[in-house]
């Protein structure tokens, strides 16, 4: 993440767990919404997409504005020989509604009361209990859930220290597997990708590829993403 460091929560943005989480969860209904075929996972990439957008700072307002733009010109469209599958589709309308907003503000979405102690607790053994395999890392969890009650107001601070630590984890796995294990990665990732590379920069592209990877990485190794976003 590259949030600034925020270890006195007086000092943190008093929204930043709202700001942050609803961020994720405003553009995937937002975007399932606008398709308007019910429900509608998102994809790995999709997920990869939404944190480039959100590391990027790119505001809520424009990546939602985006979304619709893309959908409109697709509906205007006189053939519609496929759907709408991946966020990937409206990459290109979002860039040039981030172009036309304003300074980056805190997002109107509400925000949320955050996570009790409980919830942060359990998380974080449960997340323990699937890394094993990686002692110090299992261990670093271990004692983050043991000072639990510290960090719900320090939501920020805790994030990106989960980041660090999958980060660590991710270059574990990767040291781990096979050269074909690492292509078929590869293109699984080239093959979602291929349809929308015309609209993204080499920049975004290259930041998606990393996010991918380090998501399908971990999932093949049966390992669990550490981020608080996903204990939702």
């Amino acid at each position: 993440m590259s949030e600034p460091e925020a270890t006195d929560p007086e000092a943190a943005d008093p929204d930043w767990s709202g700001n942050y989480f609803n961020y994720f969860t405003e553009i995937e209904e937002h975007f399932q919404r606008t398709r308007g075929t019910g429900l509608f996972l998102l994809s790995p990439l999709d997920w990869a997409l939404i944190e480039n957008w959100k590391s990027s700072g790119i505001p809520l307002e424009a990546v939602l504005k985006g979304i619709d733009d893309a959908f409109e010109k697709w509906r205007a469209r006189k053939s519609k020989r496929r759907l709408v599958n991946s966020l990937a589709y409206c990459a290109q309308a979002v860039a040039e509604a981030a172009q036309r907003a304003p300074q980056p503000q805190a997002s109107s979405a509400a925000a949320t009361e955050g996570f009790a102690p409980e919830e942060i607790r359990a998380w974080l053994l449960q997340s323990a209990a699937h890394t094993q395999a990686f002692p110090d890392i299992a261990a670093a969890l271990e004692t983050l859930a043991a000072a639990a009650e510290s960090y719900t107001h320090k939501l920020e601070e805790l994030e990106q220290r989960l980041t660090a630590l999958e980060e660590k984890l991710v270059a574990a796995v990767r040291v781990a597997q096979s050269d074909e294990d690492l292509f078929a990665i590869r293109q699984s990732l080239e093959k979602e990708l291929r349809p929308y590379r015309g609209k993204m920069t080499a920049e975004q592209i290259a930041m998606l590829e990393r996010r991918y990877l380090d998501s399908a990485l971990l999932a093949r190794a049966n390992l669990p993403r550490l981020s608080l976003f996903y204990l939702h």
